[in-house]
């Protein structure tokens, strides 16, 4: 039996505005019509980062358990790419998709965890954000600010 997300899609033949269940795997399915329509003929995923403008060549692993809507009919979905070429290096990317029609549509694609590693533990996913009360919140913007700013002193960017 497939799990309900709490709310509903619009668009259903035969269905009023907001009588349409809304399940997991409509926004599994939505993600997975989206990731194959963006990786080239070779099953790579480009991506420019929003925060290092880096162009970024990945591989799609996995989507992440639970899927998610927010109160304001938004669908949110977390995601595992690999580092082309290095399978241990994984980024975490966050898509939201909004009701568009019958179906959902991607509308932003945003890094979550970027590939650090530790000289103890090996790669990890380094965070940039968190949730709180279903909004986006940065962790160390003093870090990032510092590194933004040796950026733009041509010093490059340890992020």
């Amino acid at each position: 039996m497939p799990v309900v997300v709490h709310g509903r899609l619009p668009g259903a033949l035969g269905a009023g505005e907001d009588d349409r269940i809304s399940y997991a795997e409509d926004i599994k399915a939505a993600m997975a019509e989206h990731i194959a329509s963006r990786v080239d003929e070779d099953g790579r995923f480009h991506l420019v980062d929003d925060e290092t403008g880096e162009r970024l060549t990945l591989r799609f692993v996995k989507i992440h358990d639970p899927v998610r809507e927010f109160e304001d009919r938004r669908y949110f979905a977390c995601t595992d790419f690999a580092v082309e070429g290095a399978p241990e290096q994984l980024y975490d990317l966050d898509f939201w998709l909004v009701p568009e029609g019958d179906r959902l549509k991607v509308v932003e694609e945003r890094v979550h965890k970027e590939p650090r590693k530790a000289p103890i533990f090996g790669w990890y996913k380094y965070p940039r954000y968190t949730f709180v009360d279903d909004e986006v919140r940065l962790l160390y913007p003093e870090e990032r600010e510092a590194a933004a700013a040796r950026e733009r002193a041509g010093e490059g960017s340890d992020l």
